[in-house]
């Protein structure tokens, strides 16, 4: 009878663990989905806003209308993301500067490489578009997997709070 029941309980554990990897894989679709709309409305931000400087107003000077335009879909797409698809509030603060340091590195380099194409007689639009494809992507890992991953912060916090009383003693 013991071994009846503890072969139950297995099944019942076995069940639930399938539930739970289900649900796990359910919930990681919602945020792709989520962010990839998300991503989508701060693109048309930064089209519209690339083309109002870049084709309408005549600016033609592709790197200056693609940063104004990809900072104005950031601040857009970082407080959605943040408040609906990752729903972290925890500490804003860090979340922001962890997406400043990727955009420290992903700005420069896709103002200089976008720069590059477009001299080389590459339409600005299509640049534009080619950019914030690998945006996309590049974007969604890190904030999934640094910026709003609690293992992460809570680390970093704890990091600092410990760098913050040693200089306190």
């Amino acid at each position: 009878m013991e071994t009846k029941d503890n072969q139950e309980e297995k099944d019942l554990q076995e069940n639930s663990q399938e539930i739970t990897k289900k649900s796990s894989k359910k919930d990681e679709f919602i945020k792709i989905c989520k962010f990839t709309a998300f991503s989508i409305s701060a693109g048309v931000i930064q089209i519209l806003s690339f083309e109002l400087l870049y084709n309408w107003i005549g600016w033609h000077l592709w790197w200056p209308c693609y940063l104004i335009s990809i900072i104005l879909s950031v601040v857009w797409n970082f407080t959605f993301n943040r408040k609906f698809t990752f729903k972290s509030a925890s500490n804003v603060p860090l979340a922001m500067t962890l997406a400043l340091l990727f955009y420290c590195a992903f700005v420069p380099v896709s103002v200089f490489g976008g720069g590059a194409l477009e001299a080389v007689g590459w339409n600005g639009t299509l640049v534009t578009l080619l950019m914030m494809v690998i945006n996309f992507v590049l974007e969604f890992i890190w904030d999934k997997f640094v910026v709003f991953n609690d293992k992460v912060t809570n680390k970093l916090l704890s990091v600092f709070k410990k760098k913050k009383e040693k200089e306190e003693d």
